[in-house]
């Protein structure tokens, strides 16, 4: 008789569109090569069984920063062993260039290699003029989603870039993200069948009020909120959609933490024939900005009633994907001067999207098992065009996450194992763990305990995919 590599046993397999089954996952060569109910030899068995443990697919984090206070070849594997602790077996990190990609993005792709413990793919942000000239480069290289800081303008257009790989310089440099810049990376992704993420804030509006709030002498994450109003959200949502209509491209807005935000995705679908997917972060679902200056986050933590109208938009559809927007930074250095202006924006998040939604998501009858799947592995997937990755399904790659829906546990930031050395989630109890992650048959996490070997993750290089606008028309 065969024998394969694994069989978790008795599992209850969450399948969105069929609900959770009651199958042997049988993995063999790195995939999933049976669903069934026929027992098999193995060399690992792993009791799917126990009350409490459901089997979900790996997460997609689509959205993660790191190698911006540490270079990529140590920042790869300190994130990425706190995304295996997580159940991410997937990370894309948003990389940020300050110079022509034909000149960099070679050395960062093999600086990436051989690092990783989860596999990994690419964003290439456009912030310099050319960068829309070397999309199709890009795509080349596998790449084939483009970020756009609409928030970076004028006087408040001063970032972080990622390091330069083996070095120990941080790179701080100017954007101008100016309305040229916006239509030029939409229309050239429309032409390459690629995809848009959009940081929607208008900069002019946040400069002003930004003003005013300091010469009032305000402080405190409220004063952030009010600076950065969710009217620039809205505003520019309702010009980068207006600019994808015209040229028929896909749109990914990133981090929608308010109701103003929700509307205007809203009203974009309602009168756009080009798809616009929308993107929250759990801290939109857990936070105000009642909280310390450690929520510094762009866009802001908003009110209660924000939070609340986050979780509708879960609920119902609104949202398509949940991503960490994970800034692998320092307390000490987030912190400034003790004040929200000199803090820095972003704080890690990759490890707790799960245990976050699971908690308080799945355990508090918000969502189900089977949304939770959409939100967190199958949308991410078939929106990024990760192929083989999203879902439980046989022939695909066996990155499978066995999670306990009654482990409760305190967060604390030793255990989620990233450079940083704090969490927003510092003290919370959550209920609702990963206890094993399994990336393509291989067990990397079990008990919460990282135990995947530093370079077993891998390049996902992807595709250009067509685009299937609202209307079922294929472009």
């Amino acid at each position: 008789m065969t024998v394969v590599d694994m069989l978790i046993r008795d599992a209850r397999v969450v399948i969105p569109g069929i609900g959770i089954v009651e199958r042997n996952i049988v993995v063999d060569d790195c995939k999933v090569i049976a669903l069934s109910n026929d027992g098999v030899d193995a060399d690992l068995v792993i009791d799917g069984s126990r009350p409490g443990l459901y089997a979900i697919p790996g997460a997609v984090d689509p959205h993660v920063h790191y190698g911006v206070f540490t270079p990529i070849e140590r920042a790869a594997e300190t994130e990425s062993r706190s995304a295996a602790v997580g159940g991410v077996t997937t990370m894309m990190r948003m990389l940020r260039l300050y110079a022509p990609y034909r000149e960099r993005l070679d050395t960062h792709l093999e600086a990436s290699k051989g690092s990783h413990i989860v596999d990994y793919a690419y964003h290439a942000s456009m912030l310099m003029d050319e960068h829309p000239e070397e999309m199709e480069f890009c795509v080349g290289k596998g790449i084939t989603s483009f970020k756009l800081y609409m928030n970076l303008r004028g006087d408040i257009g001063s970032i972080y870039m990622d390091m330069d790989p083996y070095s120990s310089d941080l790179v701080q440099g100017m954007v101008d993200t100016t309305e040229r810049l916006v239509e030029a990376t939409v229309a050239k992704a429309a032409s390459l069948s690629c995809i848009t993420l959009v940081h929607a804030e208008d900069p002019g509006i946040c400069s002003v009020r930004m003003k005013e709030a300091r010469a009032r002498g305000l402080d405190g994450l409220k004063a952030w909120s009010t600076a950065r109003p969710a009217e620039s959200e809205h505003k520019a949502i309702a010009f980068v959609t207006d600019v994808a209509e015209r040229y028929g491209a896909e749109l990914y807005i990133v981090h929608i933490g308010s109701s103003l935000a929700i509307d205007a995705v809203i009203d974009a679908r309602s009168h756009s024939n080009s798809r616009v997917y929308a993107e929250t972060c759990p801290h939109y679902l857990t936070h105000t900005y009642e909280f310390d200056i450690r929520g510094k986050v762009v866009p802001p933590l908003r009110s209660k009633d924000d939070v609340a109208r986050v979780w509708e938009a879960v609920i119902n559809g609104v949202i398509d994907c949940i991503g960490s927007d994970h800034v692998a930074n320092r307390l000490a250095m987030k912190m400034g001067h003790g004040d929200v202006w000199t803090a820095l924006a972003g704080f890690p998040g990759t490890a707790t999207i799960l245990p976050v939604m699971l908690s308080e998501g799945v355990n508090k009858g918000r969502i189900t098992l089977e949304r939770l799947v959409e939100l967190t592995s199958l949308n991410p997937a078939r929106i990024f065009g990760l192929e083989g990755k999203g879902s439980i399904a046989v022939g695909n790659d066996a990155d499978i996450v066995l999670i306990d829906l009654d482990k409760e546990q305190r967060v604390r930031p030793e255990i989620l194992c990233s450079y940083s050395d704090y969490t927003i989630y510092d003290g919370m109890v959550l209920k609702g763990w990963p206890i094993y992650t399994i990336l393509r048959g291989r067990v990397i996490m079990e008990d919460g305990i990282v135990v995947g070997e530093r370079g077993y993750g891998r390049y996902i290089a992807r595709a250009p995919k067509h685009i299937t606008t609202r209307d079922g028309f294929t472009q």
